[in-house]
Order: C-alpha cells, then sequence, then structure tokens
C-alpha cells in the first residue's frame, strides 16, 4: 500500500544499493525516501498548521467525509480488490471511476501498488515482503515508504494481466496529473466554485482527507498483522479487528484475507463491518460488476474448525495429561503386585497402566473400601463400567496418576509365562 509512483531503478550491477548498507551519521539522508517524507509527513503538517487561518466550515467538512469514502474505495475496491486480487471484474466505467478516486487517494499508480501488495501476500513476513511486520511496526506501518528500499529485495510477482489492462497502463503514465487533479484541485474547485471555500477544500477536502487515507491504509499493514485474532491462520501474522476494519473501509478482516485472497469479501458474517463487500455488491446487482469470486461456505468453515483444532491443541498442551505411556518403566505382573501396598502406597492397573491413587484414595467418591478391593489387581472392568462406568473427567484424573506399565498389559502374561508348567492351576485374570 503506496504513495509514491516511482519506481526505483538498480543500478550498475557492480554498485551496491544504499540500503543494503549501513546507516550512518553521514550517510543517513541517503537513506531517506525524501518524496515519502515529503507527501507523508510535511505536507500533513503544513496543512495541519494552516488549520489555524482557515476555519472549517460545514459544507466543506461533509465533502472531506463523503470523498475520504469515496477515495478510500479507489483503494479498497480497485486497487486492491479489483486489480490485485481480482476478486471480481468490473465495466470500463466502473474502471474508469475507480482509477481515478484511487488516484485521488495519493497512493501511488494501480500498477505500482498492486505490484507491491502481490508480492506482500506472496512473500508475507518474509524478507521479500515489502511491508513485512517482522521489521517492526513502525516500518509495516510507514517506515518503509520513508525510507529507500533495494528493488532486488521485493519479491518477484506476476503483474503481465495489470500490463495489458488499458486504463492501468494509462493511470501509470499519466499518474502526476491525474493525482494532483483528482487528490488536491478537484475538491479545491468544488468546494470554491460551489460554497467559494477555496483554502478549505485544499486543506481539509484535499491534503488533510488525503493524510487521513493514506493512515488508515497503513494501518492494515501494520495493526492488521499486529492487533487481533487469527481465526483461520496462525502461521502467519494477519489478524481480524473490528478496529482496523473501522478505519480501513472494511479492510481489517485481515486473517480471512490472507486465506481466501481472491474472496471479494473480508468480513463474512452479516454483522461485521465491511462497506467494500456491500459497495461491490450493490454494483454487481446493477451489472457494473460480474463474476465475483466467493468461496463457499464449506471451504471457509473448514479452515476455521482446522486452526480452531490448532488453537485448541496449544491449550492443551499446557495442561498436566499425565506421563505419556511410552515414557513409564515396566514392570512385570509380579513387581507390580508386590509394589501396590508396599510402604502405604496404592497401585491399581487400569488397561496395563499402573497409577499411584495413594493421595487420592481419601477423597474417592466411591469410598476408600471401593479402592482398596482393587489394589494390586487389574481394576480394569471395574472403572470401565463392571463397578461404576467412569466419566471423562475421572479418565483425565487417573491419567495424572501414572507410575508404570505392565509389561504384557495385565495378568494374563503370567498365564503366558508358567502355562508349559501349570497351565491348569494358574488361569488368565485380565478382565
Amino acid at each position: 500500500m503506496c504513495v509514491s509512483n516511482v519506481e526505483t531503478q538498480p543500478g550498475p550491477r557492480n554498485r551496491t544499493h544504499i540500503a543494503d548498507t549501513p546507516v550512518t551519521i553521514r550517510n543517513w539522508y541517503k537513506h531517506v525516501n525524501w518524496w515519502g517524507v515529503v507527501l507523508t509527513i510535511l505536507v500533513p503538517l503544513i496543512a495541519c498548521v494552516q488549520v489555524i487561518w482557515v476555519p472549517l466550515q460545514f459544507p466543506t467538512a461533509l465533502l472531506s467525509l463523503v470523498y475520504y469514502f469515496v477515495t478510500g474505495l479507489g483503494i479498497t475496491a480497485g486497487y486492491h480488490r479489483l486489480w490485485s486480487h481480482t476478486s471480481y471484474r468490473a465495466s470500463n466505467s466502473l474502471k474508469v471511476f475507480l482509477a481515478l478516486c484511487g488516484a485521488g487517494a495519493g497512493e501511488g499508480s494501480i500498477r505500482w501498488w498492486a505490484r507491491n501488495h502481490r508480492a506482500h501476500h506472496r512473500y508475507t513476513d518474509t524478507n521479500l515482503d515489502p511491508y513485512s511486520v517482522n521489521k517492526g511496526l513502525i516500518y509495516s506501518h510507514m517506515g518503509w515508504l520513508i525510507m529507500k528500499q533495494n528493488p532486488k529485495r521485493i519479491g518477484r510477482v506476476d503483474i503481465s494481466d495489470l500490463n495489458e489492462d488499458p486504463i492501468v497502463i494509462w493511470q501509470h503514465q499519466h499518474y502526476l496529473v491525474v493525482v494532483i487533479f483528482m487528490a488536491l484541485l478537484f475538491p479545491t474547485l468544488l468546494s470554491g466554485l460551489a460554497w467559494g471555500d477555496w483554502a478549505g477544500g485544499l486543506i481539509y477536502a484535499g491534503i488533510l482527507r488525503m493524510a487521513f487515507v493514506h493512515q488508515a491504509t497503513f494501518c492494515v499493514n501494520s495493526l492488521a498483522h499486529w492487533l487481533g485474532d487469527q481465526p483461520f491462520n496462525g502461521t502467519k501474522s494477519s489478524r481480524d479487528h473490528f478496529l482496523t476494519a473501522l478505519l480501513a473501509l472494511g479492510e481489517g478482516y485481515h486473517n480471512f484475507h490472507h486465506e481466501f485472497p481472491s474472496d471479494y469479501r473480508n468480513a463474512t458474517k452479516w454483522y461485521q463491518y465491511d462497506p467494500t463487500k456491500w459497495v461491490i455488491r450493490i454494483w454487481e446487482c446493477l451489472g457494473l460488476a460480474y463474476d465475483v469470486k466467493q468461496f463457499h461456505p464449506d471451504e471457509v468453515h473448514k479452515r476455521r474448525i482446522q486452526q480452531m483444532h490448532v488453537l485448541l491443541a496449544e491449550e492443551a498442551a499446557t495442561l498436566d495429561w499425565g506421563v505419556p505411556s511410552s515414557q513409564l518403566p515396566v514392570l512385570e505382573w509380579e513387581e507390580y503386585v508386590e509394589q501396590a501396598e508396599k510402604d502405604g502406597r496404592c497401585l491399581i492397573a487400569v488397561a496395563g497402566i499402573v497409577h499411584d491413587v495413594t493421595d487420592f484414595s481419601k477423597s474417592h467418591p466411591g469410598g476408600m473400601l471401593m479402592l482398596k478391593s482393587v489394589i494390586g489387581k487389574d481394576a480394569t472392568a471395574a472403572f470401565n463400567g463392571g463397578v461404576y462406568s467412569h466419566s471423562k473427567v475421572a479418565h483425565n484424573l487417573l491419567a495424572t496418576m501414572r507410575v508404570a506399565s505392565v509389561r504384557g498389559g495385565c495378568e494374563v502374561e503370567i498365564w503366558k509365562k508358567h502355562q508349559h508348567n501349570d497351565a491348569d492351576t494358574i488361569s488368565p485374570m485380565c478382565q
């Protein structure tokens, strides 16, 4: 999400780009992208000072608000969802409208903006991401605009479709003229000719309105990768949050967007704030937009469920589920029986696992006598319904009392061991 239309050209092959050199006291000014500083910092600051002498008239305030939404939609519905992700197709009249409105936001040409945004999606959170949040929240917000980047360090993407779009190419080639007119002259002329507020039109509806659109868009690069939930994918930094959606005309449901980038929506729920989605739907009803892409609800729900499983597994990993069976020491059945009541211990075997219920015996809901009756024996059947069908909670609690496993699983091993000597007197007791 960009401000300048100038793409830095690589220098001679044997020359190191300034961005790849350390910042020092002597060369710091060479690292600065001065066009980015002027457009995103100095010009808005000058406008803020002018506010002292230029009163805000109500018609100008209304124009500023309306033009904020119009130019914002030029970015969200045009630059982003139409050209960057081809979420839908638009008539030529709508494309011209969006190209002009997007230029009014002052964020660069469609071609330049979409190229960077496609790189952001393809190389999210890597060094090839032009505004990776891993380089810092401030850097992802606007630091990447005010500091020079080596164009060779930005990941390669395919923009052949943009190069074949005559409206994109026209806007790119004439961007300077278009942006000056749409971002500054148009609101100035409208407010000046309509109600005589020339200065207010330039300051409020022009410069400050553009600055607010910039900051709202920048929030998608920064806040949307830092603030909120991750209901669809936790491996990347993108997040969903209502605040970011409110600032950026619905673009704040960013975790969904990074999982389903070609979907024309950012918000899937009817109550979630996504005016860009609503406007695209209206255009579709009017025949201005068509081939609107939307993932099947089952696919969206599957990803949500998969991510829920991941989150539940992470939460489960913080709990005590007992020592894994594979890590328990192995006892012969005779050793288990011998140690079952030794030194006041109370050991029982359930499903081939020895459990130390000494501390739990006094609080056993079924009484201490019930436990004593199976000490040193195979209590599998009793635990699983022979006496009482224990709950899942009981199973979980019992797992935390594991101390050993029985070789072979139960008393049948005694029978197998001695069947060739005394098969008639020793019978299997595994239940």
